[in-house]
């Protein structure tokens, strides 16, 4: 005899994933990868750009004292 979790399975396999489209979270999970896209997307700001060369160079200097 099969268990109601088995008979789910079973239904939601005849029914295809109809009823994952309707599950909040999937429909999170589908506009969390539309805004994660978006920003992958976004150009990296000028500004931004030169702030991480400093660091890197910052670092270089750190670690080339260190090494003398």
């Amino acid at each position: 005899m099969n268990n109601k979790k088995e008979d789910r399975e079973i239904r939601r396999k005849e029914n295809g994933h109809a009823g994952d489209i309707l599950d909040p979270n999937n429909q999170i999970g589908i506009r969390l990868r539309s805004l994660y896209s978006a920003v992958q997307e976004e150009i990296i700001p000028d500004r931004f750009l030169d702030l991480l060369e400093k660091l890197d160079q910052v670092e270089r200097l750190s670690s080339e004292k260190i090494g003398k």
